[in-house]
């Protein structure tokens, strides 16, 4: 009997020209760890330079899409330490991939996880998904994720959500353009496969191509730029000041106490 690989948080499975990429880290709600973001980078490679992978699919196991970055491996680092400075690579390789990348969301996306989706060229969301940018309740700049997230979005959108972190709706992401297709939750999986199936009926070398002329624009803003201030915040004193609250479950000590 084989054991099981405890260090493997991303689950593989090539078929019939689909690569599905599955985080499977539960336990920290799939958030962006130092090995949730080794294995994916790998996992990418692979499936990029497999001729046989026509559409790559980003799926999850549990209940959260991705939680964005790893606040326990985020708290005490210095800027120059922090992960997020590793996220602008992964970011873009979902980008400007020359195959179709679709992205499976089913419950909640935060922060670092809604720059996931974006960087992906088609998201299909369930009715349990939610979405939030919540890097300003934590003290933390969405910098990086900017670069993607603001070209799919509407601005005046874009600019209340990143600035309230409210939670939105599938349908309100789905109007602001976050989502591509949203569907109830038991329409997930036959919406993925109509998705998968209209994606791999394009040849590869014109979806390629029409791929490159639809990101000409390029990603909105310097990654160089924005990762330092990311990093930065991360690091700041208002930055662990929010991670520590989150992890310790109370108000961070800017927010006003209640009457």
């Amino acid at each position: 009997m084989r054991g099981v690989d405890r260090d493997r948080v991303l689950q593989v499975r090539v078929s019939r020209g689909v690569a599905t990429l599955t985080l499977d880290s539960p336990a920290n709600r799939n958030a962006l760890s130092r090995a949730v973001r080794a294995q994916l980078r790998t996992a990418l490679a692979a499936a990029l330079a497999d001729d046989a992978v026509r559409v790559v699919v980003l799926d999850h196991t549990g209940r959260v899409f991705c939680s964005g970055m790893d606040l326990a491996e985020a708290a005490g680092g210095a800027a120059e330490d922090q992960g997020v400075r590793e996220v602008p690579e992964l970011l873009e390789t979902l980008f400007t991939a020359a195959k179709p990348v679709l992205a499976v969301v089913r419950g909640p996306a935060r922060a670092g996880g809604v720059g996931v989706l974006a960087a992906c060229d088609v998201v299909v969301a369930g009715a349990a998904a939610t979405f939030a940018f919540s890097e300003v309740r934590l003290g933390i700049v969405p910098a990086v994720i900017s670069a993607v997230v603001l070209p799919r979005m509407l601005p005046h959108l874009a600019h209340r959500l990143m600035l309230t972190g409210e939670v939105f709706d599938a349908a309100t992401a789905a109007a602001a353009g976050l989502v591509d297709v949203a569907v109830p939750d038991e329409q997930v999986d036959a919406a993925v496969a109509a998705q998968v199936t209209a994606l791999a009926a394009g040849a590869p070398a014109a979806l390629a191509a029409t791929k490159r002329l639809l990101r000409a624009g390029g990603l909105r803003g310097s990654f160089d730029e924005l990762q330092e201030l990311s990093a930065r915040f991360f690091a700041s004193e208002e930055g662990q000041e929010g991670i520590a609250a989150f992890r310790e479950k109370r108000p961070a000590r800017w927010v006003p106490a209640a009457d």
